[in-house]
């Protein structure tokens, strides 16, 4: 189903953002303040809207439309900016879904739902994330943390040998904080229904508490999985 989605900050980030999202078929608008880095939009994201305007100004997001939109990414540089974005995105405007990247990780304990922020992407706390769960549980790779719950949304391939191989969703002995979102096959999204058997290969997209990491890595690669 195609968004339309309001990415307010278009530096190298939000132009990045922006790009994948209208290339995958939804509707994308960017906010940018600096009239020179408007010009350069143009042409580096060719089939995004782009607008020249103040993302913290409430008259600015009305004129392009942010009650009708889907989701709003803040992404500009500046924290405090970023946290004013997703309030007013959130509490004046009702938008149904606001991302905030952190820049500061020493201002990461303010991005919560209180600030109007659904979904956090602290890049200190991902890497960091990635380092250490790719020591501890192999090829399980952090994708974006969740805020509510200390949530994390995991990739973990099927590998070969594995005993989840040719086993249906329903046999899986899953960690009871994990739900599985989606199983991808040769670029093919399947529905994670019950019925469904893995094969190796596969790459399982869930959402879980950070604590479950370890055991939903085994859960797909074996007991033995490190």
């Amino acid at each position: 189903m195609a968004m339309v989605v309001l990415v307010v900050g278009g530096g190298r980030v939000g132009a990045a953002l922006a790009l994948r999202l209208e290339q995958v078929g939804h509707r994308v608008v960017i906010v940018e303040s600096e009239a020179a880095r408007v010009e350069d939009l143009s042409s580096d994201v060719v089939g995004v809207e782009v607008v020249a305007g103040d993302g913290t100004d409430p008259a600015v997001l009305e004129g392009v439309g942010i009650r009708t939109v889907d989701a709003v990414a803040a992404v500009t540089g500046d924290d405090a900016r970023i946290l004013v974005i997703a309030a007013l995105a959130r509490f004046e405007f009702a938008v149904p879904r606001t991302i905030a990247r952190v820049i500061d990780p020493d201002h990461a304990w303010l991005f919560d739902e209180t600030m109007g922020v659904d979904i956090v992407v602290d890049q200190a706390e991902i890497l960091t994330r990635l380092i250490m769960e790719e020591m501890s549980v192999g090829d399980v790779m952090t994708l974006v943390k969740l805020h509510r719950g200390d949530l994390t949304l995991l990739e973990e391939r099927v590998p070969a040998g594995s005993p989840a191989d040719g086993r249906s969703l329903a046999e899986l002995q899953l960690p009871p904080a994990c739900s599985l979102v989606a199983v991808i096959r040769d670029d093919e999204v399947l529905v994670t229904r019950g019925s469904l058997r893995l094969r190796a290969g596969d790459d399982v997209l869930a959402i879980a508490h950070a604590g479950t990491v370890v055991d939903l890595a085994r859960a797909l690669a074996g007991p033995d999985h490190r």
